[in-house]
């Protein structure tokens, strides 16, 4: 889990960076920014729903010891 939020975060960085190279009008291939972009969207997306399955899983096995 924790290489999984290393890797966000790392491609988070870099859709930022590609994000303002856009805004500043040094980016030449506008494609590149929004697959970064998009990469980083879905990165997110799936660690966030590994991160509500184990609490699910947490919240399960704590009901059965009750």
């Amino acid at each position: 889990m924790t290489g999984a939020v290393d890797e966000l975060q790392q491609l988070q960085a870099t859709s930022n960076q590609l994000a303002v190279s856009a805004v500043t009008g040094d980016l030449t291939d506008i494609h590149s920014a929004m697959i970064a972009s998009t990469r980083a969207s879905v990165t997110l997306e799936l660690v966030a729903a590994v991160r509500n399955k184990g609490v699910d899983a947490f919240t399960e096995i704590m009901r059965m010891q009750a």
